[in-house]
Order: structure tokens, then sequence, then C-alpha cells
């Protein structure tokens, strides 16, 4: 329970607040705002399961400080930057509209403002789907890696380490591949998005690793509340951020089919952020990945399964329900892999 305590405030307010706006636009229509708020909430949830895994292992190696900045600092930027600044900051890109004018729209002229988002739809989700192949590739490619869930694959895809480059290359095949089937009027966007999600996430984590290279001859002050470059848990939580971005992005653009209302769009994925992140703190203190071993590779083989559904829904649409229930799959199936593997492990 007490987790979940700053999650069910923020939920409480921002229902208010749906009610509240509804009857401001529409006299009538409050309670029907909270209802959607609440599904929104939930598909939140349900796509984004395998992220908090995923930001547990690496909450894990982070101090207590910047654990809490997470939680906190994480939210407002997961809140204000992913769900209300990044689709409207998208739009004024795409659509060569000013940021002011697109803001108005996204409140006043919720049609409009939903049509220019779904144009801009193939190459925001052609950048996350990118960026989150080269994570499911790097953890996967790791010859240092000693345990393996589907072991008859695992193992001997990881001997794949020693090819430096592999990740980028396998996808940048992908991007090839995909980008055969786009529409050619926004093929050069589609290619360059997907480029960038690859460029991001190679200076992000090497930026990560040389801060924690770094950071192991420095003192344990350093990991605390620094800000500067020298905090390898500021890095780290650069990183979290842009992972929690792009697992954001199937969320955000198919909200809008439930809502054209951004604020309410924005009310609703709030709540259901709120929860993964404090269901990945509770992860992080229970040691949960240390007792269920196989929890983060079911995690990172449902990112390897939302980055190729999200390089394909830049072709053809795919409903989230489908993005949800796999991920679900793999991490149900690594959960009771890892139940079975404890129950050998207590008979032994």
């Amino acid at each position: 329970m007490k987790y979940f305590t700053g999650s069910y405030i923020v939920t409480i307010i921002g229902l208010i607040l749906a009610f509240l706006w509804g009857e401001h636009v529409h006299s009538g229509t409050g309670l029907t705002c909270i209802f959607i708020a609440i599904i929104l909430s939930v598909l939140e949830i349900s796509l984004s399961f395998d992220n908090a895994v995923v930001n547990a292992a690496r909450l894990e190696r982070m101090s207590k400080v910047w654990q809490h900045r997470f939680l906190t600092w994480g939210i407002l930027i997961a809140v204000f930057g992913m769900r209300f600044l990044f689709p409207i900051l998208v739009v004024s890109i795409f659509a060569n509209v000013g940021l002011i004018e697109v803001a108005k729209m996204a409140i006043s002229d919720a049609d409009k403002y939903a049509h220019y988002l779904h144009i801009s739809h193939p190459p925001i989700i052609t950048f996350g789907g990118t960026f989150l192949m080269m994570l499911f590739f790097s953890y996967f490619f790791n010859k240092e890696k000693d345990i393996h869930w589907i072991k008859f694959l695992e193992e001997k895809i990881s001997h794949f380490g020693d090819f430096r480059g592999i990740q980028v290359t396998l996808t940048l095949l992908a991007l090839y591949v995909m980008q055969n089937f786009v529409k050619e009027d926004i093929r050069l966007e589609v290619i360059i998005a997907g480029i960038w999600g690859i460029i991001i996430y190679l200076f992000i984590d090497g930026l990560t690793h040389m801060m924690e290279k770094h950071g192991e001859n420095l003192p344990k002050s350093e990991c605390t509340g620094g800000l500067g470059l020298k905090s390898s848990c500021f890095a780290g939580f650069l990183y979290l951020e842009l992972i929690d971005a792009s697992f954001s992005l199937d969320g955000v653009l198919g909200a809008f089919a439930l809502s054209k209302d951004i604020l309410i769009i924005t009310i609703g994925l709030s709540i259901g952020a709120m929860f993964v992140r404090s269901l990945t703190i509770m992860l992080v203190e229970k040691k949960t990945l240390t007792q269920y071993i196989y929890l983060e590779h079911g995690a990172h083989w449902a990112i390897g399964a939302l980055s190729c559904i999200m390089l394909v829904s830049a072709v053809k649409e795919v409903p989230e329900v489908v993005t949800g229930i796999l991920g679900l799959i793999f991490i149900v199936a690594a959960f009771i892999s890892s139940l079975i593997h404890n129950k050998k492990q207590a008979q032994q």
C-alpha cells in the first residue's frame, strides 16, 4: 500500500480535474471524461508493465536519492513532457505550424489537432521502434550475460556480443525493410526519424557507460545527489526517461482512438504512468528481480516484440490490445519460469 499512496492521490486529483474540465467544455460530460481517463490509465499500465521491470533493473544500481527523483522529477517529465508537450512539439515540427498555435489547436480544436498528429504518426512511432530495438539487441547480444531464460536461443545469440555494431546493423536492416512499405511522400521523414532513434540510443547508452566507468573511482557521494556529468546516476536517470518516452509513444498515439481532448488524454495517461513508477519502486525495494530471475528477460523479449510492432504500425495500424497482451504473455511466462526455477533450487 505504501508504494502506491502517491498514485492514489494523483488518481483522485486527476479524476476531479477530468470531471471539472469535462463540465467546462460541455455541461454533463464530466462523468464521461472520468470514465475515459480511467480507461486510458488502465491502457497505460497494461502497455508499460515491461517498462517497469526494465526500469527497476537499472534503478537498483542507483542511490535512494535518485530513486526518489525518478518518482518525483521523473513523473513531472513524463506528465508534462511526454504526455502533453511532446505531441504538440511533434505536430509543430512535421506540420510546420507554430508551437503556440498547435497548443491552442490542441485545446480548442481537437479534431484538427488529432488530424495533424495522425499524419505525424509514422515518423514518431518509427523513432520509438528503432530506439527500443537497439535496447532489445543490446541486452541479448552480451557475451557477459550468464543467466539465460530461453537457453537454447539466448545462450547462442549472447556470443554475438563480440560482433561490434551488430545491434546497429540489424536495426538499420529492419528500418530499411520497413521503409519500403511506407508511402513515398513520408518515406524520408520516417527514415530520418528511425536513424535518430538509433543515434539517441547510442549517445545516451554511451554516456551512461562512460559515467558508470568514471564513477567507479569516485566516492559514493558523487552518486547520491550530484546533478553534474560526474554523476553516473544522472546519466542513468536520463536513460530511464528516454526509455519511458519510447514506451509511451504508442500509448499517447493510441489514446486518440478513445478521446481527442489532449487534457483528458494527459490526465488518464499520467495516472497510469504514476502507477507504473510506483510499481517500479516496489520492484526495486522488494528485490523482486533478484527473487524472480527471468522477469528481466521476459521484459526485454516484450520490448523486442513491441519494437517490431511499432515499426509495423508505421505502415499498418496495430491495435494497442495486441501490444498489451503480447507483453503480458512474456512477463507471465517469465514469472512462471522463475517460480519453477526457485522451486528446483529449493529442492536441491
